[in-house]
């Protein structure tokens, strides 16, 4: 009974087939039925024409090169004959799936680039969500549209909080300070600040505008950098270089006087002094250059007739009034004429102010001039003419003096040793050039100078370690930049490992005024008491660690290690 019964079904199942293959045997679509096991069990014939040698029970595998489809298993593309098609596979009935195919060509391609757009889309996806920065999106109105998982990180609020509100309500309700997001659609265009966020995290945020085609804002995309955690990870570094390195901190980048004069000009005081030079270069006014032994009179004289239209017209003469012996000085200023005096040259000599004719001459050390030769030189000034010695008739010259001098002028007028007409003729346009104790500032842009000057003129490869670069930014200079070159030199030249440190100074600096005015400390123990006091005295004036760093020419973390390391607080942090 049971197998007449298994029989009956198998006969209605061949019937259903064959009515429905009678049914669609015709039709223009090939389409075929097979079981489970990938084994024909039918088909009509715009499916037998495809193929040769097709037959009941052999399986479809032998006729069609699949090409799976991850994304849906019964959507299958397949090679029949050489041909593209597109074949769906649906379960009709338990055990059976039909297969139909639609010959296409392109979809191959069309489906490979819909899978990599979903590669594409995957891949953003993981860099939007696992970014280290926060990333913010708002529409045109201002109202968030999505955020990353960073946000939480940054802000210490959950990111879904922000979806669906405004910025303007974030700020309202204190979230925010101030909204980028505001001021990039305000100006369409890319904005960034620095603000205090809810936990009192410093960030860095950008907010930048997404045009749509019409260039009208369609999204503003906001990035947050969290600079305290930035902050700390850089100072953690500076400290590991310190306890492992032995490095020079890395110069900070070059202001146009260095870059178009090889002039080192950080401080206040010198930028001042450089901008007065550079407005006064074209005028003939005297110049009366002031300052101690070293500070850089000649190297401003130089940025002054550079800066000049005399350097087109005449050459720059430098003289120093207190190398050339006195006997010597007059026919060396003035010249002389043939048969001046014994010994002279037969034909004569032009003087300094002929040579410079036209151009600048620079009396150095102009306080060493004898009384007699004043006078001569106050006539140079208000005529503007000179005599040879020996000679009958005056010459017109056409200079312009720059005149300095490490000495008081003014003590010397009333003590009688300098001519007070003289003094007021130099003293037309006075520039004080304050000693390098004064601007530190310019120390340690000035070590790197000298350090990379000597490096390549003796082709070594020298460095300074930390200790060595605080002792010399503390260090009084009483020799001003002239001894602060020397010794780099020195150092460069005189010491063999290429680290240079602290032990390698020279004795009389081991001994230093730094040391003798704290007999009882350490050389270690006196630059650290005078590192604390220059820190706490620029704690009291400038407001942040920033500020701190450009005034003491260092690094912003090197400044946060040592208020650190020393317990001093900055105003505003």
């Amino acid at each position: 009974m049971y197998d007449r019964q298994i029989t009956k079904t198998r006969q209605q199942s061949l019937s259903r087939q064959v009515i429905f293959l009678q049914k669609w045997n015709h039709f223009p679509i090939p389409f075929a039925i097979m079981d489970d096991h990938d084994k024909l069990v039918s088909y009509n014939q715009a499916f037998e024409s495809l193929l040769t040698g097709l037959g009941k029970d052999k399986n479809i595998t032998d006729y069609l090169q699949v090409v799976p489809n991850q994304s849906d298993p019964n959507l299958l593309m397949a090679k029949i004959t050489g041909k593209d098609y597109l074949v769906i596979k649906k379960q009709i009935k338990q055990n059976e799936n039909l297969l139909v195919g639609i010959e296409t060509s392109g979809v191959t391609d069309l489906l490979e680039a819909l899978n990599d757009l979903k590669r594409h889309k995957y891949e953003l996806e993981a860099v939007f969500e696992h970014s280290y920065d926060g990333i913010y999106l708002t529409n045109r109105e201002g109202v968030t549209i999505r955020t990353n998982a960073a946000i939480e990180r940054i802000t210490g609020i959950p990111k879904h909080y922000y979806l669906g509100k405004n910025v303007k309500d974030l700020v309202r309700r204190g979230i925010l300070k101030n909204s980028v997001t505001e001021e990039a659609l305000k100006k369409k265009k890319t904005v960034s600040f620095v603000q205090k966020n809810y936990i009192g995290n410093i960030t860095l945020l950008t907010g930048t505008p997404v045009l749509d085609s019409q260039g009208n804002i369609d999204m503003i995309v906001t990035n947050i950098r969290d600079l305290t955690d930035l902050n700390r990870i850089q100072a953690e570094q500076i400290d590991y270089l310190k306890d492992h390195e032995f490095q020079t901190e890395a110069p900070q980048p070059k202001n146009e006087y260095e870059e178009k004069y090889g002039i080192v000009v950080q401080s206040e005081q010198m930028l001042a002094i450089f901008e007065t030079a550079k407005r006064i270069a074209n005028f003939d006014a005297t110049i009366l250059i002031l300052g101690e032994t070293g500070v850089g009179k000649d190297v401003l004289t130089n940025f002054i007739y550079e800066n000049s239209d005399r350097v087109k017209t005449g050459k720059l003469i430098k003289v120093n009034c207190g190398a050339i012996p006195p006997e010597l000085l007059e026919s060396e200023l003035f010249g002389y004429e043939a048969g001046a005096f014994t010994g002279a040259n037969r034909n004569g000599k032009p003087g300094m102010f002929e040579l410079a004719n036209g151009g600048t001459l620079f009396l150095d050390e102009v306080a060493e001039l004898p009384l007699n030769l004043q006078v001569k030189l106050l006539r140079v000034l208000q005529e503007g003419e000179i005599q040879r010695v020996g000679g009958t008739k005056p010459k017109k010259v056409d200079v312009h003096i720059i005149a300095a001098t490490n000495r008081n002028l003014y003590e010397m007028v009333v003590q009688g040793e300098f001519r007070e007409d003289l003094y007021y003729r130099l003293n037309v346009i006075p520039i004080h050039i304050p000693p390098l104790r004064e601007r530190r500032e310019d120390i340690l842009p000035l070590i790197h100078l000298f350090l990379k000057t000597y490096n390549q003129k003796y082709q070594l490869y020298k460095e300074f370690d930390y200790e060595l670069i605080d002792f010399l930014t503390v260090y009084d200079w009483p020799g001003n930049i002239r001894e602060l070159s020397n010794l780099i030199e020195r150092l460069v030249v005189t010491v063999y490992q290429d680290k240079i440190g602290i032990d390698h100074l020279p004795k009389e600096y081991r001994s230093s005024e730094i040391v003798g005015r704290q007999t009882q400390l350490s050389l270690k123990e006196a630059v650290e008491d005078v590192e604390r006091r220059l820190l706490r005295q620029a704690a009291k004036k400038y407001q942040n660690t920033y500020e701190i760093a450009r005034a003491l020419q260092t690094s912003q973390p090197t400044v946060v290690r040592k208020l650190k390391k020393y317990n001093i607080k900055v105003k505003n942090e």
